[in-house]
């Protein structure tokens, strides 16, 4: 079953080149425990939300506003498509993910069609 893990983060924490570093170590440490065992199906960092554009459409016009929709203190940051036999598994590697330290990590079941 594949499941998304979703990083949520403060992105206003800011680290010292030593702290960067060494969660930057955990990312590369996880990535390559997690594609080792085949979990891993991808995954990648976002940019920071100053960059990002909501889209919404109501009666036929197509409206867009700079930043998320919400405004929140913790955003979204990255993800990773797991494959997992089930939640409990993709639980225990949403748990490695070094964001889960700081932050927080939304594990959803991907939905299959057909």
């Amino acid at each position: 079953m594949r499941y998304l893990a979703l990083i949520y983060g403060d992105e206003n924490v800011v680290f010292t080149e030593e702290q960067g570093a060494a969660e930057m170590q955990a990312y590369l440490a996880f990535g390559e425990e997690g594609g080792k065992a085949g979990v891993i199906q991808g995954g990648d960092a976002l940019q920071p939300t100053s960059t990002a554009t909501t889209v919404t459409v109501r009666d036929g016009e197509t409206l867009s506003t700079d930043g998320p929709f919400a405004e929140t203190k913790e955003q979204l940051g990255g993800y990773y498509e797991l494959h997992c036999d089930n939640l409990d598994q993709a639980i225990e590697w949403a748990a490695k993910i070094p964001g889960a330290t700081n932050g927080r990590v939304e594990v959803r079941p991907i939905m299959e069609f057909g």
